[in-house]
């Protein structure tokens, strides 16, 4: 399955993935303004052994064949990676 990947000018880590290039009409109206302009980074084969680095390709392709597009917020502050980095008195 292709996948089409666009950052979010407005919001920052934010990537929205398309299974149809330039395909913006599959987003809802207020998740498009939320997002404002969306500029394109990368094409990919989005394959069931690829791996990505903040989101599951499983899922994100279950969301790309039933809605055409997967939203990638950022990660969370909470989030393990936060936790283990260390203080600055360490």
């Amino acid at each position: 399955m292709q996948a089409y990947v666009y950052k979010s000018l407005r919001k920052a880590d934010t990537y929205v993935f398309l299974s149809a290039r330039d395909d913006f009409a599959r987003l809802p109206d207020a998740l498009r303004a939320q997002l404002g302009s969306l500029q394109f980074v990368l094409d990919m084969e989005l394959t069931p052994e690829r791996k990505l680095a903040r989101a599951d390709a499983a899922q994100v392709r279950q969301n790309l064949l039933a809605n055409g597009f997967h939203l990638q917020l950022p990660p969370s502050v909470d989030a393990p990676y936060f936790a283990e980095a260390p203080t600055p008195d360490a």
